[in-house]
């Protein structure tokens, strides 16, 4: 088996998306599909060519067999999947919007299978992976799922790996904000790159600015911090350097749920392939913004083809020659 470049872990529900607008209680019709953030960000690097393995728990269902098949369609590594008799698969209902709104999700994710994922659930093998991503929402599902994120991240940095971290909050899942706030910035403190979006970071950190959240977490020891700004683009933020990248302008935007997992396809992909901080934030932008072109939360990530093809329209963009005008 070839090296694992990319370990990710978490939970991924079965999603239901309406296929008409209006009230969850009126639609009668759904689509099957899956969700997660973590899992959106281990298919999209998948789909970039990189060797990602899957740490996650599904009950032992009919939605945990969708969720499986459905990763592995993707090329994820889902051989550390464990099935668990005892809990079912969590799932959520998504509502349509057009125009671009954002959707109504509910949840129904308490007590399930990948909630009870623990330390006991790492092997050695996944510890041999080049780089980490975690992002904040394993950690407020239980205590379990919290100190294997802990674990986790502490490991893979000690052992010289790289690790990311997306805050991606969910309130509504934590005890209180004080908790909540406490654990995600400990959790930000293990990683080499941290990636909140700008009302995150207030949040955290209590600061408005993009260069004073990103200092926060600098002088915890983070090594880069990159700051979603929505559709104005991006901030980044080392210790040597700083800059605001813009955005990609999209003409129509269909749903939103998902940008930021692309964002952070695009920031660890150019990073492991060693790409500066700049490249990868323009990275970051371009498939944000073409995730939200497509109904579903990971639809729209893009294909190593597809990057490429938009890396060499972009290149030869550049190089033609401007028209003189008199």
């Amino acid at each position: 088996m070839s090296r694992i470049d990319i370990l990710s872990f978490g939970e991924t529900m079965t999603m239901l998306v309406a296929e008409q607008t209006g009230d969850l209680a009126t639609v009668r019709t759904y689509e099957k599909r899956i969700a997660g953030a973590d899992s959106n960000v281990a298919i999209g690097l998948s789909r970039l060519g990189f060797n990602v393995a899957w740490l996650s728990r599904v009950g032992d269902d009919s939605m945990g067999r969708f969720v499986t098949d459905s990763l592995q369609g993707e090329g994820v590594d889902c051989r550390h999947v464990t099935v668990d008799a005892s809990h079912p698969t969590g799932f959520q209902f998504k509502s349509l919007e057009l125009e671009g709104a954002d959707p109504v999700v509910e949840y129904f994710r308490r007590g399930s299978a990948a909630s009870h994922l623990s330390v006991n659930d790492i092997v050695p093998e996944l510890l041999k992976a080049r780089h980490l991503h975690a992002t904040g929402i394993p950690a407020a599902l239980s205590g379990t799922c919290r100190e294997l994120s802990h674990v986790l991240m502490t490991q893979m940095r000690d052992a010289g790996r790289s690790v990311s971290f997306d805050p991606n909050l969910r309130p509504s899942l934590w005890s209180n904000q004080t908790t909540m706030i406490r654990e995600v910035n400990h959790l930000a403190s293990l990683a080499h790159w941290v990636l909140p979006g700008l009302a995150e970071g207030e949040l955290l950190t209590g600061y408005d600015t993009p260069g004073d959240i990103a200092k926060f977490y600098l002088d915890v020891g983070v090594e880069a911090v990159v700051i979603k700004l929505g559709a104005k683009g991006a901030y980044y933020r080392t210790h040597d350097n700083e800059a605001f990248v813009p955005g990609v302008p999209v003409a129509n935007v269909i749903d939103t749920v998902g940008a930021g997992d692309g964002f952070a396809v695009g920031v660890i992909s150019a990073l492991l392939e060693n790409l500066d901080f700049a490249q990868a934030t323009a990275r970051g932008n371009w498939i944000g913004s073409q995730a939200v072109q497509s109904r579903g939360d990971m639809e729209g990530l893009p294909t190593r083809a597809a990057l490429q093809a938009a890396q060499t329209e972009a290149t030869q963009g550049a190089a033609a020659p401007r028209r003189q005008t008199a």
